[in-house]
């Protein structure tokens, strides 16, 4: 019997390995605009976002925006967005892809607190939805097509 990376394979999904934090969150690598970046995926955030703090480390070109931002701990963010940007998440690649940026700090300080690493940014279910992400925990690997 074939097993499920092999099965997934067939069907045009790259595989993603992840890491389980002592908070539990997954974190991934990433390249944006071919600059490496650590990231948090986020099944419950609608949106990918990078922090402010990282505009020019990415390259990134913003525009203001009138949307706020609510997430867990925080609500009514100032946000930017960024369009067409690259993003690679090991062999997966859009090179059309729009950040949200705004301001993480509370994310890091909540992950200094566990001493777990900082990140970049967040990967959301815009991502997850459009690569038809599967999730697999036990072994740590995200399939996206």
């Amino acid at each position: 019997m074939e097993n499920l990376k092999e099965v997934l394979k067939k069907q045009g999904y790259k595989s993603l390995v992840f890491k389980i934090a002592k908070t539990h969150h997954l974190f991934v690598r990433a390249k944006v605009n071919g600059v490496i970046g650590d990231f948090i995926v986020d099944t419950g955030a609608s949106n990918s976002c990078i922090d402010f703090s990282f505009i020019e480390h990415f390259g990134l070109i913003t525009t203001e925006s009138t949307t706020k931002a609510s997430g867990a701990g925080a609500n009514g963010m100032y946000t930017q967005v960024s369009y067409k940007n690259q993003l690679q998440l090991g062999r997966w690649k859009r090179t059309d892809f729009n950040f949200v940026l705004l301001d993480l700090s509370h994310v890091n300080t909540a992950l200094t607190e566990y001493k777990t690493k900082n990140v970049h940014g967040i990967i959301g279910s815009d991502v997850l939805k459009s690569s038809e992400a599967i999730i697999d925990y036990k072994n740590e690997v995200i399939f996206i097509k």
